[in-house]
C-alpha cells in the first residue's frame, strides 16, 4: 500500500487506480482525449463517475510531430478547466501534466495536487525543485531521447536495467530536493518501440525492487493499434487487454482515455486475485 499527500489530502493507493486523461489541446494523438473548455465539466463528471481517481489535464500534446506551444498558451489551455473541475469536484484529485515549471505552479494553485512531468526535469531545470516547493507529488516518467526523437529507433543493451538505473538516479535527485511522493511512470512509448513496450510491461515487476507506486499509460498508443493492425480509434479491446495485463505484473496507476473499461478490468482482476 502507498498512500500520496495531495494537498493534505491522503490518496490511499491500496488497489489499482484510474487516472483519466482530459487533453485540453487541438491535436493529441487520440481525438476521443481532446476536450474543449465548454465540455470539460461534463466529462469529468462522467470520468468521476465511472470511477476515476484521478484526472489528468493536458494543454501540451506530446505525440511526434505536435506542435510545442509557450508556457503562456499552455497556462490559458489549463488553468481555468482545472480551476472548474476543482470546484464543482473539490474531492476529486487533479494532475497536471506539463513539463514546465510555471505551468505547474498556476495549476497547483488553480486546484491540481500533482504534477506529471513526461520529461522527468530535462526540459525545464526548475521543475523538481519546484515540485519539492509546492509539497505534491510527481509523476516520473523514463524517456529514452527527447520528445523530438522519441519515434525514432531506440537501442537497449539491457532495457529493464536502464529504466531502473534511471529511475534509481532521478529518484534520488528528487529526494534531495524534498520531493516526498514519487510516482514512477516506464514511458511506454517514449523512446522505445511496439516490441520495447511489451519487452517492458512483461519485466515490469522489476520496478517494484524501488518501493513506489508504478503508473502505466498504454491506452490506444501505437503498441495496441500498430500490432493490430487497427487504429487509435479502435484500440479500445487491445488497450483492455494491456491494461490487464499490467494490473498483473504489478501497476498501481493506470493512465486511460476510457475509464469506465478500465475500472471493469480492475474490478474483474481483484476478483480473479481473490478467488479460492
Amino acid at each position: 500500500m502507498y498512500t500520496l499527500n495531495c494537498k493534505g489530502r491522503l490518496l490511499i493507493v491500496d488497489k489499482p487506480l484510474v487516472m483519466g486523461i482530459m487533453n485540453v489541446t487541438p491535436d493529441s494523438f487520440y481525438a476521443g482525449s481532446r476536450y474543449q473548455e465548454s465540455d470539460i465539466l461534463r466529462q469529468a463528471e462522467k470520468m468521476i463517475t465511472d470511477g476515476a481517481s484521478i484526472l489528468d489535464i493536458g494543454g501540451q500534446s506530446t505525440r511526434p510531430g505536435s506542435e510545442r506551444i509557450t508556457v503562456e498558451e499552455e497556462l490559458k489551455r489549463v488553468t481555468e478547466p482545472i480551476r472548474a473541475i476543482h470546484e464543482r469536484f473539490p474531492d476529486t484529485v487533479i494532475s497536471i501534466d506539463t513539463f514546465h515549471a510555471k505551468v505547474a505552479v498556476e495549476a497547483v494553485a488553480a486546484g491540481a495536487s500533482i504534477v506529471n512531468d513526461v520529461s522527468a526535469g530535462s526540459i525545464d531545470e526548475a521543475m523538481i525543485d519546484t515540485v519539492a516547493g509546492l509539497g505534491v507529488p510527481y509523476v516520473l516518467m523514463h524517456m529514452k531521447g527527447t520528445l523530438e526523437t522519441i519515434k525514432q529507433p531506440a537501442i537497449y543493451e539491457n532495457m529493464i536495467r536502464e529504466v531502473l538505473d534511471f529511475f534509481i538516479q532521478h529518484a534520488a535527485r528528487c529526494r534531495e530536493a524534498g520531493i516526498k511522493d514519487i510516482i514512477l511512470d516506464p514511458g511506454f512509448g517514449f523512446g522505445k518501440n511496439a516490441t520495447q513496450n511489451l519487452e517492458l510491461l512483461k519485466k515490469l515487476p522489476a520496478l517494484h525492487i524501488l518501493s513506489l507506486p508504478i503508473l502505466v499509460g498504454l491506452s490506444r498508443k501505437t503498441t495496441v493499434w500498430k500490432t493490430l493492425g487497427i487504429t487509435a480509434d479502435e484500440a479500445l479491446n487491445g488497450t483492455t487487454v494491456l491494461n490487464t495485463l499490467s494490473l498483473h505484473n504489478g501497476a498501481n496507476i493506470l493512465r486511460v482515455h476510457d475509464v469506465k473499461e478500465a475500472i471493469e478490468a480492475v474490478k474483474l482482476w481483484e476478483a480473479y486475485e481473490n478467488a479460492n
